[in-house]
């Protein structure tokens, strides 16, 4: 379901979901997703938070406190900054955080296809696939303690509530200094998932101080990044960092490449 009072943006948001299978019901205000959620089943809904009847945050506290509701996953979508307040708000309601922007069209489709990865639907077998193998990497996974290094909050928000799913438990970062302090007072940390582009210390300098220390030898690094350039995975690798992914994220191979990583670490041990 699209909850978006905006005709052109509905039919865009239509038209790019539509490439990949995706069918979707649009409505331009609260009460019609409402009404909407109590008449049938909805695998995923994109919420903009400027309704003409109330705000996406009314709606969500709604939703929320009707048990007659389902309550698909949600992505917010949204054309204005979000305030530190805002976000913690909406991390009680809603799995991700997209704002509109020039990249935001290709990365709302990926959020939409993870979420419609991550419950048992009648999706084409195609996308059916891959969710038992998930299942299996979140029970393996469960219990390790990431440390995740990004400075933009939007990244941040939406990747440790994919994270913590599967039973991880998350702290954050949100420069490479602060990750060095964090892994000095929390030296149990399973695994780092580092953001290379960031202010005070990049993730290239962190991760080069990081192998400088004897204890985090073996500690597994997968470096990211939002620009992928030509070398920037050979860099990554010479500097200590295990593996690179590019942003988007593919999340089963993300979390493929984790178990990978922690197996390979614990057998070092």
């Amino acid at each position: 379901m699209v909850v978006e009072d905006n005709q052109g943006s509905q039919v865009v948001i239509g038209k790019l979901l539509k490439r990949e299978k995706i069918n979707t019901h649009a409505v331009s205000q609260g009460m019609e997703a409402i009404k909407a959620l109590k008449d049938k089943k909805f695998d995923c809904m994109i919420l903009d938070l400027g309704l003409p009847d109330m705000t996406g945050f009314e709606l969500l506290n709604k939703i929320s406190k009707d048990d007659s509701l389902a309550k698909p996953p949600v992505v917010v979508y949204t054309s204005r900054e979000l305030t530190p307040e805002e976000n913690n708000q909406l991390m009680q309601y809603t799995n991700s955080i997209v704002i509109k922007g020039v990249n935001s069209p290709e990365r709302l489709l990926s959020e939409v296809t993870l979420f419609l990865h991550t419950v048992t639907t009648s999706l084409p077998k195609s996308q059916q696939e891959p969710i038992p193998m998930i299942r299996d990497k979140g029970l393996i996974l469960k219990g390790r303690k990431i440390l995740l290094v990004d400075d933009d909050m939007r990244n941040t928000f939406a990747l440790s509530k994919i994270l913590a799913k599967y039973g991880m438990n998350i702290a954050l970062a949100d420069n490479g200094k602060v990750a060095l302090e964090k892994l000095k007072q929390e030296p149990d940390v399973d695994l780092v998932l580092m953001d290379i582009m960031m202010p005070v210390m990049d993730g290239y300098e962190a991760i080069t101080k990081i192998r400088e220390q004897a204890q985090f030898s073996v500690l597994p690094i997968i470096a990211l990044t939002a620009k992928a350039m030509k070398g920037d995975r050979e860099k990554c690798i010479d500097i200590g960092a295990n593996d690179y992914m590019a942003k988007p994220l593919d999340m089963d191979k993300l979390l493929t490449l984790m178990k990978v990583l922690l197996d390979d670490k614990y057998e070092k041990k």
